[in-house]
């Protein structure tokens, strides 16, 4: 229920006296660069505008946050939130400047408009001076102020290193990779997790990539868990104490599906041989990223936490060495 506007009248006590307490009278509108629908949402962003939050919460200030539909469908968005509902208008973090800025100043223009850990480029930009009060990290002339970002805290979450094979137009008819990748993208997607793509490709001309073999496995090393459609992806992982949801993208299994048979590691997924999505089963999915996790905690099968999987013999050397002698 939006707070009485502005002038009216105070709820009263229990004792019949009217409350002397403005609060009771204040309802804010909290927003950022994450509530344009043409904005963008940084990480900074939103926790600048969940600090606010937290703050008018322990204050016992009303509040909501508007959030781009883009962003959070299904959301309160700046379409629903009516002016009439709020006395105030918080705008947290980022630049202060441009056209959706200034838009807040006449959709809103009844409410008390405030910005808070700000940057100020230019004072006398509309965007700026259209706030009754401006409170900058950085503004000039202005001593800086630390970023509102650094004060929420927030949970750990499992950390997933994606290392995904394209191309392999060696397996022709029997490729399903650009589908199996769509469908365990999305699949990935769902889960809570943090992302981290991955290329086991080495170049030292791309800051992008890796330059050296040790670089790559000093990143997997710390992970989570690995999923991964690429060979080296399932071996490095493996290698480095590191579960890994394999998934073979060759229809019927490949080398992928092989590599996990000689290390004997079960949580590999194969496509089977049809054509029509889906070409995976969430379900399965699902059963072999929480038994990846468990075994990342320790609690997996044989308890093997982080420690190396013991890798296959070194067969293939000493045959090498064989066939070099014959």
């Amino acid at each position: 229920m939006a707070a009485p506007s502005p002038g009216s009248s105070h709820p009263r006590a229990t004792d019949g006296r009217e409350r002397d307490d403005s609060r009771w009278a204040v309802r804010v509108l909290v927003t950022g660069w994450p509530s344009f629908l043409h904005g963008e949402a940084t990480a900074g962003d939103v926790l600048a505008m969940e600090a606010v939050r937290r703050a008018l919460d322990e204050a016992g200030t009303g509040c909501d946050l508007a959030w781009s539909p883009v962003f959070r469908p299904g959301g309160l968005d700046l379409g629903r939130a009516d002016p009439a509902g709020y006395t105030h208008l918080v705008f947290a973090c980022g630049p202060l400047h441009g056209a959706q800025v200034e838009d807040l100043h006449r959709r809103y223009a009844r409410c008390r408009r405030i910005a808070v850990g700000v940057s100020v480029i230019d004072p006398d930009d509309p965007a700026v001076t259209g706030f009754d009060a401006v409170l900058p990290r950085d503004a000039p002339g202005a001593e800086p102020a630390g970023d509102l970002a650094a004060l929420p805290e927030t949970r750990p979450v499992t950390v997933a290193g994606v290392v995904l094979a394209p191309g392999q137009h060696e397996y022709g008819t029997r490729r399903r990779h650009d589908r199996i990748q769509a469908e365990l993208t999305g699949w990935l997607a769902g889960r809570e997790c943090a992302r981290l793509s991955l290329d086991t490709r080495l170049d030292p001309r791309d800051w992008r990539l890796f330059s050296t073999a040790a670089e790559l496995e000093s990143a997997l090393r710390r992970l989570d868990v690995v999923v991964t459609t690429r060979l080296h992806g399932l071996v490095l992982a493996l290698k480095n104490g590191v579960p890994a949801l394999a998934v073979d993208p060759v229809a019927g299994g490949a080398k992928v599906a092989a590599q996990a048979r000689a290390w004997s590691w079960p949580a590999i997924v194969t496509a089977g041989e049809r054509d029509e999505p889906p070409l995976l089963d969430p379900a399965e999915l699902d059963r072999w990223w929480r038994w990846c996790l468990r075994r990342a905690d320790g609690d997996g099968d044989g308890g093997g936490g982080r420690a190396p999987v013991r890798p296959p013999s070194a067969g293939l050397l000493a045959d090498l060495l064989s066939a070099l002698r014959a």
